[in-house]
Parts: structure tokens; sequence; C-alpha cells
């Protein structure tokens, strides 16, 4: 199972170019697509939804061809959009059984079962009864997944599915997207390094449009063995570090400055190698991009 995708581009009437020739071959398993924001995520990630239309291009996917085949790509298709609307009003087993509803579930046994079914799956079943107004930022998303996977979808969109959680709460949704990635296609699009790092044995990274990394993820973690160094610095002495290594992050802790830059030979002057990680990968090919 794979989503493939050639040559897609699309340019807004602004003249923001958000996709410039994209090409991804995606298979089955979770795949990271990540990117700083306005990157184009949301944009390619709406145009496989069939949201929006491209300019040019193709995308396929299990035989269907996503851009012509709308209505056959909807049967097999199951979107978490960023902004996950929802009715504050109306509890989560109502709603749910409205979206099962109109996804073609005419039989009321049918319908209750597979509500059941899905509540229970995203541990929102105690909830169930509860107004979604006063579900909290996690619940909301899981309860945004149990809607996607209506229908027994073969391929997932879930975009910025992270953002706003709490550390318990992530790593609940994280376990979640772990145990329905194992035999269908899910695309996990976020800015968030961890989501990837944790969850992906595939990765792309998608800047200003065009995509700027497709690889194994440790693959990619690896090709940077022995070339990441780190050093602590006095925050002061960061433009001279600039102007003299490839520094590709820099992070403040406790009041001091830390940065990492990537070198192939030892830089010494107190530097440090360290095991890369998909951090190292994301903002070591953005400087490179850029």
């Amino acid at each position: 199972m794979e989503l493939s995708i050639n040559n897609l581009s699309k340019t807004y009437a602004n003249g923001v170019v958000a996709l410039d020739d994209v090409s991804l071959d995606i298979p089955t398993g979770l795949f990271g697509l990540l990117g700083p924001n306005g990157a184009g995520k949301s944009t390619l990630m709406r145009t496989i939804a069939t949201l929006q239309e491209a300019d040019s291009g193709e995308i396929s996917f299990e035989g269907i061809d996503v851009l012509r085949q709308k209505s056959e790509v909807k049967k097999v298709l199951g979107y978490l959009p960023q902004n996950f609307g929802f009715y504050p009003k109306d509890t989560g087993y109502n709603l749910l059984d409205h979206f099962t509803l109109l996804k073609g579930v005419r039989d009321k046994k049918e319908r209750k079962a597979k509500v059941e079914e899905l509540l229970k799956r995203v541990n929102l079943w105690n909830e169930r009864k509860q107004k979604l107004g006063t579900y909290s930022n996690g619940m909301r998303q899981r309860f945004g997944i149990a809607q996607a996977l209506i229908g027994n979808p073969k391929l997932i969109i879930v975009d910025e599915p992270t953002a706003g959680l709490d550390p318990e709460e992530r790593v609940r949704f994280h376990n979640l997207l772990s145990e329905i990635g194992e035999n269908i296609v899910v695309i996990l699009s976020t800015h968030i390094v961890d989501d990837v790092s944790d969850l992906c044995m595939n990765m792309a990274i998608i800047d200003k449009g065009r995509i700027i990394l497709k690889e194994n993820t440790l693959d990619a973690m690896s090709q940077l063995k022995g070339k990441i160094w780190e050093k602590e610095i006095p925050k002061g002495e960061l433009p001279k570090h600039e102007e003299k290594y490839d520094v590709i992050s820099t992070r403040l802790f406790a009041g001091t400055t830390f940065i990492r830059i990537y070198s192939e030979t030892n830089p010494e002057n107190g530097f440090s190698n360290i095991k890369p990680s998909v951090e190292d990968v994301y903002f070591y090919h953005l400087s490179q991009a850029n």
C-alpha cells in the first residue's frame, strides 16, 4: 500500500508558491511530514484530502487517481484537519453517531456497535455523554481520530495533531496513532520534531513548498553521525560563533546558551561530538536549504 505524489504544484492567487514540484512516495505505516509554519504542509494535506485543487501534478493511491476520482478517495480516507470543527453543545456519542450516519451506515444496530467500538478505541467511552464543549484539547483530538476512523480507511491524514496538548495527552495520542498506523498509510503533518522522532519510520521535510529531504528516519540520523557538535557558550558570543561555524541550532537553558554545529571534522575549541537526533536532521537540512 503506497501513496504516490508526482510533480505536484500549487500557486495561490496572491502569488505565494505553496507547492513547488513536490514528489513523494509514502508507504504503509506512519510517515512524518516536517516543516515550519507556512512551508506548504497544510496545502499538501488538503490537496491529498481532495479539499483543494492542484495546478499540476498527480497523486495516486491503490489505483485511485486522487485528483480526479474524489468520490473514490473519500471511501478510503480519514482526515483530521489542524482545526477540527465540532459542535460544543452536542455529546460525543450523538455527534459520532451522526458522522457514522453521514458515512452511509443506515442500520441503527450496526451504527450503535460502530460508535461504541470507536469511542472505546480512542478511550472516550466513559465521556460519551459529555458535551464536546467540555472536552479537553486532547479529548477533542481523540474524538477527531474516532471520526477519521469511520469506514475503516486505508489512508489517514492528521494535520498538526499534538499542538496544544499537555504531555500526558500527547503520549496517549502517540500511542493511539502508533496502533492505527500498523497496517495503513498514516501521514502525520507537523512542525513538532518530537512527534516524528517518536512515531515515524519514514519522513520528509518541506520548506517553502519544496521537499528538501525524504528519507528513512534512522538513516537520516545515521548520515549525520560524527558530524554534530555541541558547546556551551556565553550568550554574547553567539554572533562570533555563527560567523566561524555552521550553527544549525541554539537553545537556552538556565541562562546558558548551547549551540549545535555541523562539521565533518573535529572543530575542537571545546566542542563535544553528540549523537544526532531528528531535530538535528531537521535544522541541518533547513539551514542548507536557506
